[in-house]
């Protein structure tokens, strides 16, 4: 704390309820004082804390810095800070995650929330850690893109006592890996990764006091990744099975969930073998009292199990073959004597082995001596010691067979470059009772505390060395000491070794050896009042241990005679069966007794060593669940349990090691922007942002040693930004009342001079009465009056005149209005009649030709009479005259007999030259079918772009030039030649839909959707031909239906349009998010806060480009200029825009929601600035009619109207309710939620005010729960159906575009 504390300074006092209380500062205390007066927050009462002594209360941070997404952020760092930002998150803004430098804390909410779908795991997909709130997906997407990026193995280290939540955090973290690097193959991999989760679970967790899903081993799943980075199998491995837990279990606690999943089940058919009932009636199930969980139905949660095995690719027999030994730990617990009982009759007879063989070694032992051997009853304890350890080692064996199938069904052929492991073991523990569990348990969180210390430590020399800042070295604690006491030679575990040796040993005896060889260690203590436990000094806490059953915990002693009789058994010799190898490791284990004792330790110890070895290569994240609370209550928040699961997970450790360095950093641009305020103008107009920091940050701060400048960042010691927080909020103050005093001047003296004025009227009106009264005579008064009479009368007379002049203008002005008005309807008439006398004259003029053509044709058929009348006169003269003529005809008629055979020889050219015609035209086909085939593969074909000033002229030629290609196969009546040139189009425009060139289809879109067209409006359908010209109707086609190509076109069309829209969401999602939230487009207002370590993820590439709302409406203008020159209809171009813009609105609400530091009024009043540019280029583009595009921006509108609006009385209450329709309740509470004020001059919402909100909200029918928008969600797109005038037969091929093949017919 500081030397010095200020009146009206929040500090922090202890208090046994809430570990610690706030408290206000009354009067200042300086160096020498006695007393350090406060008041408690409630203002009830007047706390006096004595200051002998050197430590005083720690100093509160600031009301802006509360509720940091980053502990490491809050200026006073300690436990109290800690604490407080921890419960306003949870409490006030339900937030469950927060940093604490490079640990995520996780509070566990007892509830269900809207946090976990597949849209926020797609939102958090890419982002930098810092970017998005706190979230286990973060966590997970650091370690993939660390895997990624620095080609290293990661780690992910969930820890926490029972119930707060690690099983769910390991799993959604595996969840994430199986949703982001999905394979494809068919071997589902990732399927079976999250289908593992529910088997280990029921042969693994069980119902605790603290937790009804209780994780009773430790895990760790190794995901292995192939080069592309996608999972390819996976391998797990565990620790610490709670063997003890098999047969026997503390008040209230149940077994292993499998046993009860079984014990449903029992009426089954498959399970009648297994000789099951009900869970009450055996003792193993039935110790804790409870046979069943409160919401959980085992039957069902047997058929997930079975389900989820099968899923694994094993089958149902190999199931059934693994309950089996399950179900044979039951009977062993039901007998009342081991020497005769029909229960370990029913025991035997599922092993397939003889009861007295079972019977006989559980109640005897065998004794070797020099010249005999001895069998000797046993007494009853040791007895049932014995029947207990067989039940557990075969529960530990079929434990670790069913491991071992599910690593075989994860492993996937295929060689693995990278994995991700995730560890989900149990923390730090202390009950009331502790045993060798809570032992063994504490001294794998020793381990794993000091790897996490050491890596802290690295990371703080790493980021000094990065920023060329002088490292000092730091104390921290290191555990190291305990660890040697625990695993040190003569240390805890060497003398449980020893003691084990002895057959004799006891746990007193055991006890009384810690107390005699650790006696001077300072973490060893005796406790006063007991000679059955010891007490060890963890980093945490300090625990007792009660010494029973340590030695029998360890021994879990199997005899030999007793191995002998199970290896008859006939069950273990099946293939199928994978416990067989039990009795082999037991034999090797019991042959000698101390050797199967060293081979327990030894495993326990190699295997955690091992996991050490790997995590030291990895890069780990930690993940430190946190249970708030004992009763499961949602958003209940027990200061005292949360503190003490806080020292024993290493936050606290963590804020102690960052306290003593510099913990707040902060950019030079973040502090540039947040403490430009306290810069003067000669600091402000220097252009060198860092040297203007650095003049600043040494005039405000006087003791250089408080600060660190870095290369990219200023480094504070604890306070330093809370200083200047303090420096900030004065100087707004400052200009606040200098603002307010010139308000309340301007204002006081605008009332005066009006006061003033007032006055002076009233005197100047007063003193002129008095006058009045003084000179007026009766004469004057008449005089006066008589002037009164000819002025009314004068002016009567004036206003009679005006008004007659007034209404002879209005009467002439009503005249030409109405002659106007009269003309304009005579030449609209005249008009409408000359438009129908036109059209009545076109169809006089069309009736006519028709009249022309038919009298033209009814000539021809007159003079064709004529002729044959003429003809027939001319025969009949000719028959007159017969006689005369008939030796000219005969004449005639020899001389033509000379010419036949001439005549003969001109036919037979005439047939051969017809010949040559034919198979001339044969050719011509063929070579036009060639052209067309070669429009249609050309490989210019799918690479076609409009390019250079002439094609610009014709838009969508090229759906053209295909249709006239289509139009001549149909004049040909050739269907093989249509049906190729068919499928070879729609081959062609198949390859363009897997193309990312916007351009490219853009241009296609634009003329597949004209295209179309072309198919419709030739189609020769009465519905597509009412706006054809005469010319376009005879174009129409005549032998071939096309119906169905032009449902394949539409197909074709619409794949492209929805690979259009995805090319341009890939340019604009990286700008949106920048551009509309974190781009402040208002100068002077910023919205910065102070963030802390995390804001600078080790994944965050150093030269990214920074975008704007101005690189956002460029790159919209740039689509919208390339879809204008393609000559894309426009009702296609606003669907385009509406989508697109609904894409903007999507993604940035979607980041609101899950970035507190999003949700202040200030950002609000940026959003709807960058909304509005959004709006004007609409406008520019002529686009706001018929889009709809900035309805899609109603939920986003809305948002930002929530973050400006007042949250306070009911009234604003209802007004949320009216104005936010288009957002849900989750959307509406969230937002709520996470409203964080930018200064101390907002309020925070009061959760009252959010509970009032809901409970309005309650009443709203319908609407969706999630709270995420789906941005992958596109609109239906429709083409309608737009007739072109472009004449055909007048299209002209520009040379630029290199088509000379194609012939015009």
């Amino acid at each position: 704390m500081s030397s010095c504390c200020h009146k009206t300074d929040g500090v922090w006092i202890p208090d046994e309820e809430h570990v610690w209380k706030s408290a206000e500062i009354l009067r200042d205390f300086k160096p020498g004082d006695d007393t350090l007066q406060l008041q408690l927050e409630d203002g009830t009462m007047l706390y006096s804390l004595d200051t002998s002594s050197p430590q005083l209360p720690h100093l509160r941070n600031p009301d802006i810095l509360v509720g940091e997404n980053d502990l490491t952020a809050l200026s006073y760092l300690h436990e109290p800070a800690v604490l407080h930002n921890l419960k306003v998150r949870f409490v006030e803004s339900k937030i469950i995650y927060t940093y604490c430098g490079i640990i995520l804390v996780a509070v566990n909410p007892y509830k269900q929330l809207h946090i976990y779908g597949d849209a926020v795991i797609h939102a958090y997909s890419g982002q930098n850690m810092g970017d998005m709130d706190p979230h286990i997906f973060a966590v997970a997407e650091e370690a993939y893109k660390q895997m990624a990026r620095n080609n290293k193995n990661q780690s992910i280290i969930v820890s926490g006592e029972s119930g707060a939540g690690k099983t769910v955090s390991a799993r959604y973290a595996m969840r994430y890996f199986a949703m982001v690097s999905k394979s494809g193959s068919k071997t589902h991999v990732e399927d079976k990764v999250l289908a593992s989760n529910p088997i280990t679970e029921a042969i693994g967790n069980a119902k605790t006091t603290r937790n009804d899903n209780s994780s009773r081993f430790g895990k760790y799943t190794e995901i292995s990744f192939d080069r592309r980075y996608q999972i390819i199998g996976a391998n797990m491995r565990t620790y610490l099975l709670e063997k003890s837990r098999v047969v026997s279990q503390s008040e209230s606690e149940r077994n292993y969930h499998i046993f009860y999943q079984m014990c449903a089940c029992a009426d089954q058919p498959e399970f009648k073998s297994l000789r099951l009932c009900e869970a009450d009636e055996f003792r193993y199930t039935s110790m804790g009292g409870e046979t069943a969980i409160e919401g959980v139905d085992d039957r069902k949660d047997m058929e997930e199990t079975r389900r989820t095995f099968s899923l694994l690719g094993e089958r149902h027999r190999s199931f059934l073959s693994l309950c089996r030994p399950t179900s044979r730990c039951l009977p062993l617990c039901r007998p009342t004597s081991l020497c005769s009982d029909p229960h370990i009759a029913a025991f035997c007879d599922l092993l397939r082995v003889s009861p007295d063989g079972v019977t006989r070694w559980l109640c005897h032992r065998r004794f070797v001596m020099v010249a005999e051997t001895v069998v000797k009853p046993v007494t009853s304890k040791r007895a049932v010691n014995a029947r207990d350890a067989l039940a557990k080692q075969i529960y530990a064996h079929l434990f670790d067979c069913v491991i071992q199938k599910i690593n075989a069904a994860l492993q996937v052929p295929g060689k693995q470059h990278s994995f991700i492991g995730v560890l989900d073991i149990y923390g730090f523990e202390t009950f009331d009772i502790n045993s060798f569990e809570q032992f063994c348990i504490n001294y794998a969180n020793e381990k794993l505390q000091q790897q996490f210390n050491l890596h802290v430590f690295k990371l703080e020399q790493e980021e000094y060395m990065k920023e060329d800042i002088p490292w000092t070295l730091i104390d921290f604690y290191d555990n190291q000491p305990v660890i040697d006491l625990i695993e040190a030679k003569m240390g805890i575990l060497d003398l449980l070794d020893e003691e084990c040796l002895f057959p004799q040993g006891t746990d007193q005896n055991w006890l009384q050896k810690l107390y005699n060889y650790l006696a001077d260690n300072p973490l060893f203590e005796k406790p006063r009042m007991s000679n059955e436990a010891f007490i060890i000094q963890h980093f945490a806490d300090k625990v007792e241990y009660q010494c029973w059953g340590f030695l029998e915990k360890n021994r879990d002693t199997l005899y030999e005679e007793l191995i002998d009789t199970m290896r008859t058994s006939k069950v273990w010799t099946s293939p199928s069966q994978c416990i067989s190898p039990l009795w082999t490791v037991c034999d090797k284990s019991v042959c000698i007794l101390s050797m199967y004792v060293t081979l327990f330790f030894f495993q326990f110890r190699s295997s955690l060593y091992l996991l050490m070895e790997t995590l030291n290569a990895t890069t780990p994240h930690y993940v430190r669940c946190i249970k708030p609370n004992e009763e499961k209550m949602p958003f209940e928040y027990d200061s005292k349990r949360v503190v003490q699961q806080l020292r024993a997970c290493g936050v606290l450790e963590t804020i102690h090691i960052s306290a003593q360095s510099y913990p707040s950093r902060w950019t030079y641009i973040e502090f540039y922007s947040r403490y430009s305020i306290l810069m003067s103008q000669q600091e402000l107009v220097l252009t060198d942002k860092k040297q203007t920091c650095r003049t600043v940050l040494q005039r405000l701060i006087q003791d250089s040693n408080q600060y660190k400048f870095g290369r990219t960042k200023i480094f504070f010691r604890a306070g330093q930004v809370a200083y200047l927080e303090k420096l900030r909020l004065d100087r707004l103050r400052g200009a606040c009342v200098t603002i307010q005093k010139h308000v309340r001047g301007w204002s006081h003296r605008r009332t005066f001079l009006r006061m003033r004025e007032a006055a002076i009227i009233l005197q100047q009106y007063v003193r002129g009465q008095r006058r009045i009264r003084k000179s007026v005579t009766a004469a004057a008064l008449k005089q006066g009056w008589a002037a009164v009479v000819i002025q009314r009368y004068w002016r009567g007379h004036l206003t009679r005149q005006i008004f007659r002049m007034v209404r002879s203008s209005s009467i002439i002005i009503q005249a030409f209005t109405r002659g106007w008005i009269a003309r304009k309807r005579y030449k609209k008439v005249l008009c409408c009649v000359l438009s129908e006398i036109d059209l009545i004259l076109l169809k006089q003029k069309e009736q006519k030709e028709v009249s022309d053509s038919q009298i033209e044709g009814l000539t021809f058929k007159v003079e064709h009479l004529q002729n044959e009348n003429n003809q027939l006169q001319k025969l009949f003269q000719e028959k007159m005259s017969v006689n005369d003529s008939i030796g000219q005809e005969v004449t005639r008629l020899n001389q033509e007999n000379m010419v036949i055979p001439e005549l003969k020889q001109t036919v037979s050219e005439l047939q051969r030259h017809k010949q040559e015609l034919e198979e001339q035209l044969e050719d011509f086909s063929s070579c036009v079918s060639v052209n067309l085939a070669h429009v249609c593969n050309c490989p210019m074909f799918a690479d076609l772009k409009p390019r250079g000033v002439v094609v610009n002229m014709i838009p969508n030629m090229a759906a053209q030039l295909l249709f006239m290609c289509v139009r001549h196969a149909d004049y040909l009546n050739d269907g093989a030649k249509l049906k190729s040139l068919m499928n070879a189009i729609i081959s062609g425009v198949k390859k363009v839909i897997t193309v990312t060139d916007f351009e490219l289809l853009s241009f296609w879109l634009s003329n597949m959707y004209h295209m179309l067209n072309c198919l419709k409006q030739y189609s020769g359908e009465e519905e597509f031909m009412k706006q054809n010209s005469p010319r376009q109707k005879k174009n129409c086609l005549q032998n071939f239906d096309l119906s169905e190509h032009r449902q394949i076109f539409s197909d074709l069309a619409i794949r492209i349009y929805h690979q259009f829209i995805s090319v341009m969401e890939k340019a604009l999602m990286p700008m949106i998010v920048p551009g509309m939230l974190e781009h402040e487009s208002l100068q002077g207002i910023s919205s910065m806060k102070p963030t802390g370590f995390r804001k600078r993820s080790s994944s965050i590439y150093e030269d990214q480009e920074i975008y704007t709302i101005s690189s956002l409406l460029q790159q919209l203008s740039l689509y919208h200029s390339t879809m204008s020159q393609h000559g894309m209809e426009e009702g296609l171009v606003r669907q385009a825009v509406k989508q697109t813009f609904f894409l903007v609105g999507a993604a940035t609400l979607n980041n609101i929601l899950l970035r507190k530091d999003m949700c202040s009024c200030r950002k609000g009043m940026q959003i709807r600035c960058n909304i509005s540019y959004l709006e004007e280029w609409l406008k520019e583009k002529d686009l706001v009619q018929g889009t709809s595009a900035m309805e899609t921006l109603k939920p986003l509108c809305q948002a930002a109207w929530l973050l400006q609006v007042n949250k306070t009385t009911d009234d604003d209450a209802k007004e949320i309710i009216e104005q936010c329709s288009e957002l849900n309740t989750v959307q509406i509470v969230k937002i709520l939620n996470s409203y964080t004020p930018i200064d101390d001059f907002e309020k925070r919402v009061a959760p009252s005010f959010v509970r009032k909100v809901q409970g309005l909200l309650q009443d709203r029918e319908g609407g969706s729960s999630q709270l995420m928008l789906d941005t992958q969600y596109r609109f239906q797109v429709t083409f309608p159906f737009t007739p072109s005038s472009q004449a055909l037969e007048l299209l002209q091929l520009p040379s630029s575009l290199r088509l000379g093949f194609i012939t015009r017919i």
